[in-house]
């Protein structure tokens, strides 16, 4: 079984993609799912359900005009090729223009702390497929690699607090697993938070870096 991490990105080949839905006969009509692997859309990994063996546990999203459902699939190993994350930076040009004093103060904190936050959610999916996913109700989804400091996170809650959006997201353990930024940042020393890895959710130290 290969290593992966939650919100991995992967292609599917659209000849691979047409056997894969020939078995799910309740996608028959979804909109914008026939043709997703042949426009080039990737799909993301998400966690692994019991039973569900050695394939790839992934998804994607529809759009809030198409109901935005969540469509799970297990994609075969030989079927899927990893494809790299989308950094805020790249996808700062996707966002709505009320964000981007928002998403300019995050991308000078991250290089402050040499740190490079990438997205997930709305943004990274209206990056990805130039279909509308973001509304004035949605949330910035990031994620910030390991290490992150107090400071950084501190900077992240000024930032929010004038936002007009929220800044959401998850820092990113060694292993993969993603503890909620606002978490980690209130948690009382020697307190624990919860991380959510691919196969588990624990509890886990929340120790951090001044």
């Amino acid at each position: 079984m290969r290593a992966i991490r939650r919100h991995d990105l992967f292609v599917v080949a659209p000849e691979a993609w047409h056997r894969l839905l020939a078995g799910r006969p309740d996608l028959d009509g979804v909109p914008h799912v026939a043709t997703w692997a042949r426009d080039g859309r990737p799909v993301i990994v998400r966690r692994r359900f019991p039973g569900e063996g050695d394939h790839l546990p992934a998804g994607l999203p529809l759009p809030p005009a198409d109901g935005k459902r969540r469509i799970g699939l297990a994609v075969p190993w030989t079927d899927a090729t990893p494809s790299p994350p989308v950094t805020l930076a790249a996808a700062r040009p996707s966002a709505p223009p009320a964000w981007h004093p928002t998403v300019d103060a995050v991308l000078a904190l991250a290089a402050e702390y040499g740190v490079v936050p990438q997205v997930f959610g709305g943004l990274l999916w209206q990056r990805l497929t130039g279909l509308a996913y973001l509304s004035t109700t949605s949330d910035l989804d990031l994620l910030w690699p390991v290490p992150v400091t107090r400071r950084l996170l501190d900077g992240l809650a000024a930032i929010d607090a004038n936002a007009p959006m929220r800044l959401d997201g998850e820092v990113v353990l060694p292993d993969g697993a993603g503890v909620n930024w606002r978490e980690l940042r209130d948690a009382p020393p020697g307190g624990s938070v919860l991380a959510k890895g691919l196969d588990r959710v624990a509890l886990v130290p929340a120790g951090l870096d001044r």
